[in-house]
């Protein structure tokens, strides 16, 4: 039976560290090099898909920082950081990586931390245990682009009352701020918990914590009246009921 085979993402804004995470991954026989890249979108894309088995990822990065990147998808699949800078080791053993890999590391440390990884999912697979999810892995907000270049903006999901969408953009009305994106309804509500959010319009996305009152087809949320469209009438009052 031929050796299981984990698919790697790499992300890091030095093309140098990537060449050499490239080389180590090629010299190790259960691993497959799937994307390494500096761009914190594609890697976040293929995160999301859940299209790979391990993580690679530095911390400090332009876009965003490795540790927001994981509060934004979530925990997707092992993470192994990769980083200059050493006071980062316990911040990022509160995301519950499997290992710390301080630049320039040697390909004996590289080994020795991607075995240990191997070993912890053979024992899962192995083992009746399902494992649960803390509620420190689970993602808690996104990040949207803002109306410039390189700017994006974090939106805490218990923050936001109600998404709107304006034509070919959205409106994100929060408690802390509101920011208009570049984006439509129906990605949005991929990335939104499902427990929480619901949408009720072809024009909004509401948080149900924030629904103060529902009269007929109405919903009142701080002062305002969203409409509940036919198509959606259905399914939000099933939802409710439950």
């Amino acid at each position: 039976m031929s050796e299981q085979q984990f698919k790697c993402l790499a992300l890091d804004d030095e093309p140098h560290a990537l060449k050499i995470l490239s080389a180590y991954v090629e010299r190790t026989p259960f691993l497959t090099m799937e994307l390494a890249t500096s761009s914190v979108w594609d890697a976040m894309d293929l995160l999301k898909a859940k299209k790979v088995d391990l993580l690679f990822l530095d911390i400090q990065m332009d876009d965003l920082t490795g540790l927001q990147l994981l509060d934004i998808v979530g925990p997707t699949c092992p993470v192994i950081l990769t980083t200059a800078y050493s006071e980062y080791a316990l911040k990022g053993y509160e995301y519950q990586v499997m290992d710390y890999l301080l630049k320039p590391f040697s390909f004996d440390r590289f080994l020795r931390a991607v075995s240990q990884v191997k070993q912890s999912q053979d024992n899962i697979k192995h083992s009746p245990i399902v494992p649960t999810l803390t509620k420190t892995q689970e993602a808690e907000a996104i990040f949207v682009k803002g109306d410039a270049k390189h700017k994006y903006h974090q939106i805490r999901f218990n923050t936001i009352k109600y998404v709107e969408g304006l034509k070919n953009y959205l409106r994100f009305n929060c408690t802390d701020q509101k920011v208009i994106t570049l984006q439509n309804l129906k990605d949005v509500m991929e990335d939104l918990p499902a427990d929480r959010f619901i949408r009720v319009h072809k024009s909004y996305i509401v948080n149900l914590d924030f629904v103060q009152q529902i009269e007929g087809n109405l919903l009142l949320i701080d002062g305002l009246s969203i409409p509940i469209g036919g198509s959606y009438r259905a399914a939000f009052f099933e939802r409710i009921k439950k």
